[in-house]
């Protein structure tokens, strides 16, 4: 295979490693500030990475969090300004949470990031979250909070094309601010939700924001394949990334080919073992993970990747063990190794992050009239500086 990889970081707290928070240099309080989060995507954002994704949850402890954690949109919403080129793709559940407050949420995002929003969808099957909404006297099991997670993307879809493009009208002379006609209710009735619409936001800059799915086995791979454009999967080895890859391959799918990412836990550097082997002994056990570990160097991690996407992965998610060293190291040590072997971008090539994922930009499915260009994208002022700082 060739061409360039498709290279994201998943953000959590200060670092996959449940130990990363209590290590001398850790600055634990920082993760509920806006600059730490502006400072890191900033870092993914030089290092020319497709998106960033940011973990949420709705338990306290949490990992990647023991001590709370803010929310996931609102953080991308926040360093939005501050970015001009990468994705944002928060992660927010499926199960507590109404799809219309979900996707008004990501269509704002897309609008004030100038089209680079994503989403990754997630179920919470955890008794001590649905205490905290006090909606369901039991949790469904997995196989329904997936339905339930599919309906879910389905509505927001439907809602992000119930405004067609062309819809904002804005003609101060006759009065006219929105042509109703092309304003749709999507009328979706399903088992766990009845949503009439029309979103109350525009239709997003990309039309559709990217949807990723993070998925370990059969169930998730099939509601990726369904409702996802990216999967975010879990090898551990180059045979088993096959594997995995042709299984979901053979799975049931319109429209355009999914994205399949595998994530990594990363440990970067010389120091990278003796890292690790501190932040265990601090924790009191050995690190493991539902992703593979790497504990080396960026060039050792250039030559895995390389060999992984023999086996048909389009990309990587990265998990930094340790914020902020761990993200630094993949954004100026793993891009510099794999732009040397020609694999990884020299520049940002598109401007949103369907752009960037090779995804075209679909028309609404409510569309009945000629079809009407997507909106420009454009970047703030704010962003538009910082990117050339």
């Amino acid at each position: 295979m060739s061409g360039h990889l498709h290279l994201a970081v998943a953000l959590d707290g200060t670092g996959w490693h449940p130990a990363s928070w209590r290590e001398e240099t850790a600055r634990p309080l920082d993760v509920f500030g806006a600059r730490y989060w502006t400072d890191l995507v900033t870092e993914a954002e030089r290092g020319l990475l497709d998106f960033v994704t940011f973990e949420d949850a709705l338990d306290v402890w949490s990992q990647g969090a023991p001590g709370g954690r803010l929310d996931a949109v609102l953080i991308a919403a926040r360093v939005a300004p501050a970015t001009s080129r990468i994705g944002l793709m928060p992660t927010a559940t499926t199960t507590h949470t109404e799809p219309f407050h979900v996707a008004i949420g990501v269509a704002t995002l897309d609008h004030v990031s100038g089209g680079r929003a994503g989403w990754r969808p997630q179920v919470s099957s955890r008794a001590g979250e649905s205490a905290h909404f006090g909606r369901r006297d039991r949790l469904p099991g997995l196989a329904e909070l997936l339905e339930e997670a599919g309906d879910a993307v389905e509505v927001a879809r439907r809602l992000w094309d119930s405004w067609e493009d062309g819809a904002e009208i804005r003609d101060a002379v006759t009065g006219r601010f929105i042509d109703r006609d092309r304003l749709h209710h999507i009328d979706f009735e399903g088992r766990w939700f009845s949503v009439r619409g029309p979103s109350i936001t525009p239709r997003p800059p990309q039309g559709q924001p990217p949807v990723a799915v993070l998925a370990h086995s059969r169930l998730p791979y099939e509601l990726a394949a369904r409702s996802a454009d990216v999967v975010f999967v879990t090898p551990y080895d180059r045979e088993d990334a096959r594997r995995i890859v042709a299984e979901v391959r053979g799975l049931p799918r319109t429209g355009e080919p999914l994205k399949v990412f595998a994530d990594i836990v990363v440990f970067l550097g010389a120091d990278a073992a003796e890292r690790k082997a501190r932040l265990d002994d601090l924790d009191g056990v050995g690190f493991v993970s539902d992703a593979a570990v790497f504990a080396g160097t960026a060039e050792d991690l250039a030559d895995l990747l390389l060999d992984w996407r023999e086996a048909g992965i389009d990309g990587f998610r990265l998990r930094p063990g340790r914020i902020p060293i761990d993200l630094k190291r993949v954004a100026r040590g793993v891009t510099s190794a794999l732009r040397r072997r020609g694999a990884f971008r020299a520049g940002y090539e598109a401007d949103t992050l369907r752009g960037l994922l090779g995804l075209p930009r679909p028309a609404s499915r409510y569309a009945t009239g000629p079809a009407v260009p997507g909106p420009a994208v454009t970047q703030p002022v704010s962003a538009v500086r910082t990117a050339a700082r």
